[in-house]
């Protein structure tokens, strides 16, 4: 029988027993739809984390100078104590490491913290505060609504001149123009110069409630009242020459630490591939851990239809006889009901694909996660859901094919 014939007949048996063909679907559906939204969530939150993550908060062929790892998912008791025996990284570390970069690489430094502040405006509020040097805003990419960034003079003098979010603009000057105007830190008036463009939400964390000021501006005395820094960012041209300048800071805090060649670092360097190596130990995890529900659900399914083709042969069996009769040979009854089986499923996958991404959508809506439905994961999906009706179908399509042809037809 050919194989658009045989779909057919599938399509027709299917169609005829509507309700059976309902819960024989719904093992493989429910599998499905659960496998294409795991693995949206999944692929959305590996593509968030490359595009966005990455690119935002540690930059393009940039690598940042920290006391300890930021990024590392594997941290042990003892290797926390460590970290906090280690020595702190400080604005005087800064001279070293510009006097081993290369021609053509930026560099940045960042001191940040959580501050209240104020304007005549609007109630105190928390916002993130940025004590920052250097090229920050060109490593950042940011750019700017209104105003401008910090002159080299006032980066060099430490003035009160400040940079805020959008959100912030909107907040503590609602429906005012921000420039010009001022926004109060620990009891010190800062000057607004420039307003950031909206940047969005990482993981529904708003990176628009931000202000920046000047490092040497007093504003780092609240964000790190030590005196430490929380890390120095060197942006290369090019992955190599990132590397390179790596290299080059390592042995050059070395030795400024006097580190023996069998000691460790005591600093940490951290770029983008370090911090996407930690997701995609993550992503491992959660594939691992949330394919076991679509499993279970598509064994059941791979069980229900088998059990219905089971049935149908027992229904069908003077069908099965009558077309033995005219001259149907086994491969033609096994190949009719291994394809109605695979019919089934691939209908009931199609099914479960298109619900998968809907909760995909709705999550992607209505929570911080990012989802993204993969189109290879919606092949696998259809690959699978017709391989559990082949594989379930394999006994039932054996047993009517092996049917004698006269006790079939003597069959009522």
């Amino acid at each position: 029988m050919p194989l658009f014939d045989a779909v057919r007949l599938a399509l027709a048996q299917i169609w005829a027993q509507k309700l059976k063909s309902v819960f024989t679907l719904l093992g493989v559906t429910i599998g499905v739809m659960f496998l294409i939204a795991v693995v949206s969530i999944v692929e959305g939150m590996s593509k968030y984390m490359e595009e966005d993550f990455a690119g935002r908060l540690l930059g393009v062929n940039t690598f940042t100078l920290h006391r300890f790892p930021w990024f590392d998912g594997n941290t042990t008791e003892e290797m926390w104590r460590e970290y906090q025996r280690r020595p702190r990284i400080y604005y005087s570390d800064l001279g070293l490491v510009k006097s081993l970069l290369p021609d053509g690489t930026r560099y940045a430094v960042e001191s940040q913290d959580n501050v209240r502040a104020t304007s005549p405006f609007a109630r105190p509020r928390q916002i993130e505060a940025h004590a920052v040097d250097g090229d920050y805003f060109t490593i950042k990419k940011y750019d700017l609504t209104s105003g401008r960034t910090f002159t080299s003079q006032e980066l060099q003098l430490g003035t009160t001149s400040m940079v805020i979010g959008s959100e912030v603009a909107d907040y503590f000057f609602p429906n005012l123009d921000p420039l010009g105007r001022e926004l109060k830190i620990g009891g010190i008036p800062y000057t607004v110069v420039g307003v950031l463009a909206k940047q969005g939400t990482l993981f529904g964390l708003s990176l628009d409630k931000i202000a920046l000021a000047p490092y040497k501006s007093p504003l780092h005395r609240l964000t790190n009242p030590r005196g430490d820094i929380d890390g120095i960012m060197v942006q290369a041209p090019t992955a190599l020459a990132m590397n390179d300048a790596m290299e080059s800071v390592r042995e050059g805090m070395r030795g400024h630490r006097k580190l023996r060649p069998s000691q460790p670092d005591n600093f940490a360097m951290e770029t983008s591939a370090s911090a996407l190596s930690f997701l995609a130990k993550i992503k491992q995890m959660l594939v691992v851990a949330a394919t076991a529900l679509p499993a279970i659900g598509l064994i059941v399914g791979g069980l229900v239809i088998m059990n219905i083709m089971l049935v149908a042969v027992a229904e069908r069996t003077r069908e099965i006889g009558i077309r033995k009769a005219l001259g149907a040979k086994r491969r033609d009854i096994l190949s009719q009901f291994l394809i109605e089986a695979a019919t089934l499923s691939t209908f009931g996958a199609m099914i479960g694909i298109a619900l998968g991404a809907v909760i995909a959508f709705l999550i992607a809506k209505l929570s911080p996660l990012p989802t993204h439905v993969a189109l290879w994961s919606v092949i696998m999906a259809t690959a699978i859901g017709t391989g559990v009706g082949i594989i379930a179908g394999v006994y039932p399509a054996s047993r009517a094919s092996r049917l004698d042809p006269i006790a079939a037809l003597r069959q009522e």
